[in-house]
């Protein structure tokens, strides 16, 4: 057990200019790419996480080769074989993107993973690989399961429920260009979440030559086509500056984060339009976007079904505003590293707040809070949201807040510097 780490009170506004890591998502994909691709490819300022790691880690125990230099990746594609082992961690990224790349592997490859993983769904990927003509063992298609691949995967059309997970569709279009025959991927069921991931899907295939049909809001195609990533530099994390543009929210004062895009898919990219919700004014140029906060903290009424990652952080801003406020189209975030809905409402709740759970999302009603030890649930958006309650209430400690190392290893740096200096 590790003592917990006691959240810093901020006695006065935040003002502070924050440089992120690089996004974990567009990292994730980059590397999937990279080792489908015909030739090397070059990684700028990727994030180094746990989640990277693990995915890096998976792909070489394929046969792919990445030299990790500071700053720099170098990825060398290399026939994908087996026999070989896979640990995906709690990140769903790697149990969903992977299992679609190891059915083109000549092999057997197993996953395996953190106890969490066992309980994620995953069934959709695993009954289109069979669809498709993949041979997947898997006990109720779920982890731990082993794909018996044979170099190849003809391709063709599939149908699934990505109600879940829009990961489900991603992991297979990122295999797709490898397929001898295009694959037709086509979402039956309920609401499509976080569809601005399967967006940034799409746009990187393109980017890497894939030719890829988004057919209508539910259908894609990928032709079968070589890949070639080339020298990619990839962007902050998006998501990632949440909590850190949060501070200037409840505290009223002033964060920049450099380096913003003007233009990106990145689901976080939506903290510029969600944060004036509460009040907050946000100023967006080439060299960054900063987030001033209000005087007030207003409730707010959000749909955050495309950006539920941000939720956590969000919360925390509710629970701290003057009026109530309603996140909803988020059912979903059940299914995540832990069900989020269940451990917001349970630990805002315990700290004397008022948070509920509704079939689709959360209600929450603001009252004084206390402090208190904020379990962590293994989950890193847990951490980041107690880290942002702890700006305004006295006493507020962390379980485990080494668990940011899933996708920001150094969190608890960048918080502190961010308190401790006067930009």
């Amino acid at each position: 057990m590790v003592d917990p780490w006691p959240a810093p009170y901020a006695g006065s506004p935040v003002h502070a200019t924050v440089r992120l890591p690089g996004s974990k998502s567009q990292t994730n994909r980059a590397l999937v790419l990279a080792a489908l691709a015909r030739s090397a490819s070059i990684l700028v300022d990727p994030l180094v996480s746990r989640d990277t790691s693990l995915m890096s880690a998976g792909l070489c125990a394929m046969g792919a080769m990445i030299e990790e230099a500071p700053g720099q990746w170098r990825i060398t594609p290399a026939p994908l074989v087996g026999p070989a082992s896979v640990d995906v961690g709690n990140a769903g990224t790697v149990m969903r993107f992977l299992p679609p790349v190891a059915a083109l592997a000549d092999g057997d490859v197993r996953f395996d993973g953190d106890p969490r993983s066992h309980q994620r769904p995953l069934a959709p990927v695993v009954r289109a690989l069979r669809d498709l003509g993949a041979d997947v063992t898997a006990t109720h298609d779920r982890l731990p399961l082993t794909v018996h691949g044979r170099g190849w995967l003809l391709g063709g059309s599939v149908t699934l429920d990505a109600s879940m997970s829009s990961q489900f569709v991603s992991a297979l279009l990122l295999a797709a260009p490898r397929f001898a025959d295009a694959l037709e991927v086509r979402h039956v069921g309920g609401k499509l979440p976080s569809g601005a991931h399967i967006d940034m899907t799409v746009s990187m295939l393109r980017a890497a030559g894939a030719l890829v049909e988004h057919v209508d809001e539910i259908t894609w195609r990928v032709e079968p086509g070589p890949l070639d990533v080339g020298r990619l530099a990839i962007e902050p994390d998006l998501s990632n500056a949440a909590p850190f543009l949060a501070a200037a929210v409840v505290t009223g004062g002033r964060v920049t984060v450099p380096g913003w895009p003007i233009r990106t898919t990145q689901a976080g990219d939506a903290l510029r339009h969600l944060l004036p919700r509460f009040g907050a004014r946000v100023d967006h140029d080439e060299d960054g976007l900063t987030v001033t906060g209000p005087d007030v903290i207003e409730g707010a009424d959000l749909d955050l079904s495309d950006f539920s990652e941000l939720v956590p952080v969000l919360t925390a801003v509710a629970a701290l505003a003057s009026g109530p406020s309603t996140l909803r189209g988020i059912g979903h975030m059940r299914h995540h590293e832990t069900d989020r809905l269940a451990a917001l409402a349970t630990e805002i709740t315990a700290l004397g707040g008022d948070v509920a759970e509704t079939e689709d999302g959360l209600t929450v009603h603001p009252r004084p809070l206390s402090g208190g030890v904020v379990p962590t649930y293994d989950d890193h958006r847990l951490a980041t949201m107690a880290a942002v309650l702890g700006l305004r209430v006295k006493g507020i400690e962390i379980a485990d807040v080494a668990t940011t190392g899933k996708t920001m290893p150094g969190f608890v740096d960048l918080w502190s510097s961010m308190l401790s200096v006067d930009a």
